[in-house]
């Protein structure tokens, strides 16, 4: 074992966080204190980035108005994409999908403007800015649950609209509604998994090598 690895009860709670994260939508209300959210913001913050660009950018909603015209912002999304998916419209719009006036805090995290002059290690993959902001969500997420926080990320809205409600300047970008704070208990499994909606696969199915489609 590598001199610089954790102790094994240090080791055993990152594994830990991992496989407890889940995608929350089921929120109890309450409060996260400042100085938590200020920590997590910080875990947040320490993620990787492509070229050190760190194209984050996290506003919170405190105004509890703009909170419920975000929500309003996510239920038209839903219902657009009940009508896309056909024939399984029905089952979807019995998901639960979010908890944004339920949970304690919610954050929009954003890619920033003026990313086309980060070039480095994004000249043949421009789209590593949102994979930089996906790191930092992460990262978010599995301090949460180390703090025992819930937390679930929303992607059921319209970029645009959502830019023009939190005055995004022209450039920058939403990527995700992220809903924080106390839960009742944590899902022991994927919630889409516990309805029926999709099946986890095996990492055997994702892992080959040297080509593709190759298994060991």
């Amino acid at each position: 074992m590598s001199e610089h690895a954790f102790s094994e009860d240090e080791r055993a709670a990152v594994y830990r966080a991992i496989a407890e994260r889940r995608d929350m939508r089921h929120f109890v209300g309450g409060s996260v204190a400042p100085a938590l959210l200020a920590k997590l913001l910080a875990a947040a913050h320490q993620a990787p980035s492509v070229g050190l660009m760190q194209p984050w950018r996290f506003i919170r909603i405190s105004d509890r108005a703009l909170r419920q015209r975000i929500q309003a912002l996510v239920e038209e999304e839903r219902v657009r994409t009940a009508d896309a998916l056909g024939e399984r419209s029905d089952e979807f719009m019995k998901l639960k999908v979010e908890g944004i006036n339920d949970c304690a805090e919610v954050l929009v995290a954003a890619l920033a403007d003026d990313r086309e002059r980060h070039i480095f290690g994004r000249r043949t993959l421009p789209e590593m800015d949102m994979a930089s902001l996906s790191c930092a969500i992460q990262n978010l997420w599995l301090a949460a649950r180390a703090e025992g926080l819930g937390m679930g990320w929303v992607s059921l809205f319209e970029p645009q609209a959502l830019s023009q409600l939190l005055g995004l300047p022209a450039g920058a970008k939403p990527l995700a509604i992220l809903c924080l704070g106390p839960v009742e208990a944590f899902y022991p499994a994927p919630m889409l998994a516990l309805e029926g909606w999709a099946e986890p696969k095996p990492l055997s199915d994702m892992l080959y090598e040297n080509h593709w489609g190759v298994n060991r």
